[in-house]
């Protein structure tokens, strides 16, 4: 859903001009597609090294957690964000980002919600503080 929301702020930055120029060679939209760009990567490396716990036989809880709310975040940072690139039109129904931004919340609700998500990671923070 990230990945999605930046592809369609991407396309619409390009497309929509002003001052004669499109709005992706803005520095404020860029640095705006830049950040779901960093966002979409870490929330990927996130989900790997869940999974490479798992092929290494090993509890993967603790990442699992991170990875899924950290992409929770992600996706719902860059629906936040495409609508803003949109602007008046990111409330729009006739465009997508609209929908995704609604769509995205879901992801901090099901599967564990993020604070959920949070309290594993916090628990195994502070067991592993202890053997400091």
């Amino acid at each position: 859903m990230a990945k999605r929301a930046m592809d369609e702020a991407t396309k619409y930055a390009l497309e929509r001009k002003t001052f004669g120029v499109p709005i992706a060679s803005h520095q404020a939209v860029s640095f705006m597609l830049a950040e779901m760009a960093i966002g979409i990567e870490v929330s990927r490396l996130a989900w790997m090294k869940a999974a490479w716990e798992v092929d290494q036989g090993n509890r993967n809880t603790y990442y699992a957690s991170i990875a899924k709310a950290l992409a929770a975040d992600v996706a719902n940072k860059c629906a936040t964000d495409a609508v803003q690139i949109f602007g008046g039109n990111g409330f729009n129904s006739e465009y997508p980002v609209e929908k995704l931004m609604r769509d995205a919340k879901i992801y901090q609700i099901y599967e564990g919600t993020a604070q959920i998500q949070r309290l594993i990671i916090s628990r195994e923070v502070i067991e592993r503080g202890k053997n400091l």
